[in-house]
């Protein structure tokens, strides 16, 4: 991507080197590949986050690298491109964009969703509206996924603001209030699951199209790598590689088929009204 020059967001807030101590509650999940296929890029944390009881935070000097530099650089970039395009992109709808923060941390981390390890990859919270992700995480998406690339890196940040958009204009909470009523892990529940993140995938797709028309900042095979990251993030492409086999019904993310598609659609029509994976049959998705 071409990235120079580009300004850098003020809504990011640097939590590398503060400990959580927790006296109940976390996550204890162990496993990256194990958490994706649980829920990768999450729209609903509520899934896998647990409230602690008390927290205490400390913080420890650290002397970061020049990737970790280059990085949290990138980071802020991206998340102000999504704050410039989704304000472009809200106003044409008549609405007000309100930007999300993001947090940086390592290790762990307390949110308004309750508590997380780096074992839960990028996830974002409504209760704060904030995205959360450790740096970690992109240094692993190539070993752990077969994904990589800074474009692939935008993708990540571009979904989860993707559902803070569906936070704004109120489709996550009715279709959290959906999933509540169905119950976990039933079809419909899991079903209404992959319609947010499938959404969420076009909208990263329409920030990154009008992105690039706006700043040129697309280079040959970006693309490419979204579209790589996206089916390697497939509820069957993951089940594969773990089980040798898919179950359909615990899809709750959507086949790297679908996640494609929609990515796709999102970047050819950079049209934030032509995203809706609610009203179409499921089997058509």
């Amino acid at each position: 991507m071409r990235l120079e020059g580009r300004r850098e967001s003020t809504n990011v807030e640097d939590r590398r080197g503060k400990k959580t101590v927790a006296a109940a509650g976390g996550l204890g999940i162990g496993g990256i590949l194990i958490y994706l296929l649980i829920s990768f890029l999450g729209g609903d944390p509520s899934q896998v986050l647990q409230t602690q009881q008390t927290q205490t935070e400390y913080t420890q000097e650290q002397d970061y690298s020049q990737v970790d530099v280059e990085l949290m650089q990138f980071c802020k970039q991206i998340l102000a491109g999504t704050e410039d395009i989704w304000t472009a992109e809200f106003k044409k709808i008549g609405r007000t964009y309100i930007p999300p923060k993001m947090v940086i941390f390592s290790g762990s981390v307390s949110s308004g969703c309750g508590s997380a390890t780096s074992d839960s990859g990028p996830f974002y919270c409504s209760a704060d509206q904030t995205v959360y992700l450790d740096l970690e995480f992109f240094k692993s998406m190539k070993k752990q996924i077969g994904a990589d690339g800074d474009f692939a890196y935008a993708y990540v940040i571009a979904h989860e603001v993707g559902h803070h958009v569906q936070y704004l204009l109120g489709t996550l909470e009715a279709a959290h209030n959906k999933m509540a009523q169905y119950g976990k892990n039933s079809q419909g529940y899991n079903q209404t699951s992959v319609r947010l993140e499938l959404q969420a995938d076009f909208y990263a797709g329409v920030w990154a199209h009008n992105d690039n028309k706006r700043f040129g900042s697309l280079e040959d095979g970006d693309i490419e790598e979204a579209l790589n990251a996206a089916a390697k993030i497939g509820d069957d492409y993951l089940q594969r590689q773990a089980y040798g086999r898919t179950m359909p019904e615990t899809f709750n993310h959507g086949t790297s088929a679908q996640r494609s598609k929609w990515l796709k659609k999102g970047l050819s029509t950079g049209d934030i009204t032509q995203g809706d994976t609610f009203s179409p049959a499921y089997s058509t998705l």
